[in-house]
C-alpha cells in the first residue's frame, strides 16, 4: 500500500506524541473502559511484539521487550494522544510456548480470546508471524476466531532482516496462500523489521488511519 508524503507525516506524528500507560488486565472484569479505537498486536510468545510496538512509538523502553519466550502476560493498554487524534495500544499476552505453568497460560490465552471477541471499540489486530517460521497452527486457529467474531486483522512478518530477498518473497506468497481463505484478514501483508525499521513507516501509517 502506497501512502503520500502527508499520510505518512501525520501518521508519525501521532505515533510520536503523548503516550500513557492505561493498565495492566489479568482479568477481563478490570480491563479499561472502551474510550475511543484501539489496535491490538497478537502473536505467539517472543514473536516480537513489545518490540514493534516500541519501533512504532519511536521509543525503546515502552513496552517491555524480552528473550524469554512468554513475558508479557497481562493485557497492557497504552494511549497514544496527539491534538485531536486518539489510539488506544494494546499488547497482548503471547501464545504458545512459555515458562510458566499450564494453567497460568491457559488464562492468559482464554483472556485474551475474551477481549478479542467482546471490544467493540477494537478496530483491527495486527497478527505477528515470525517470518522465519511461518504461519503455524495455533496462528490459524487465531485467525479462525477472529474471523468467527468478525474482527478485522492484518498479518504482520516480523524480523526480516534475518531473511535474504529471496526467502522473504517465498514466506509472503505462502503466507498470502493462507490469508485468503480467511474473510477478516487484510489483503496486503505487512513485513517489518523492528531493529532495521524496516515497514514500521507502512505499518504505522495504515494503523494511524484508526486514531
Amino acid at each position: 500500500m502506497l501512502y503520500d508524503d502527508l499520510e505518512i507525516e501525520k501518521a508519525r506524528k501521532i505515533f510520536s506524541g503523548e503516550c500513557k500507560f492505561i493498565a495492566a488486565a489479568l482479568d477481563i472484569n478490570v480491563i479499561p473502559p472502551q474510550e475511543g479505537n484501539e489496535v491490538a498486536f497478537a502473536g505467539r510468545s517472543n514473536v516480537g511484539k513489545s518490540s514493534l510496538v516500541n519501533a512504532l512509538t519511536n521509543r525503546k523502553t515502552l513496552a517491555r521487550t524480552s528473550q524469554t519466550p512468554g513475558r508479557t502476560r497481562q493485557l497492557i493498554f497504552f494511549d497514544l494522544v496527539y491534538q485531536s487524534n486518539r489510539l488506544r495500544l494494546v499488547d497482548l499476552p503471547g501464545y504458545g510456548y512459555a515458562k510458566a505453568p499450564k494453567k497460568d497460560i491457559k488464562l492468559w490465552t482464554s483472556l485474551t480470546l475474551k477481549y478479542l471477541k467482546g471490544r467493540p471499540t477494537l478496530r483491527t489486530v495486527c497478527l505477528l508471524i515470525d517470518s522465519r517460521r511461518g504461519i503455524g497452527d495455533l496462528d490459524k486457529t487465531i485467525m479462525k476466531e477472529l474471523d468467527t467474531a468478525a474482527v478485522s486483522w492484518v498479518l504482520v512478518l516480523t524480523k526480516i532482516d534475518k531473511l535474504s530477498d529471496e526467502e522473504i518473497i517465498k514466506v509472503k506468497n505462502n503466507s498470502n496462500k493462507i490469508i485468503s481463505k480467511y474473510t477478516a484478514a487484510f489483503p496486503e501483508i505487512m513485513v517489518t523489521s523492528s531493529l532495521k525499521n524496516n515497514g514500521i513507516e507502512n505499518l504505522r501509517t495504515y494503523l494511524a488511519s484508526f486514531a
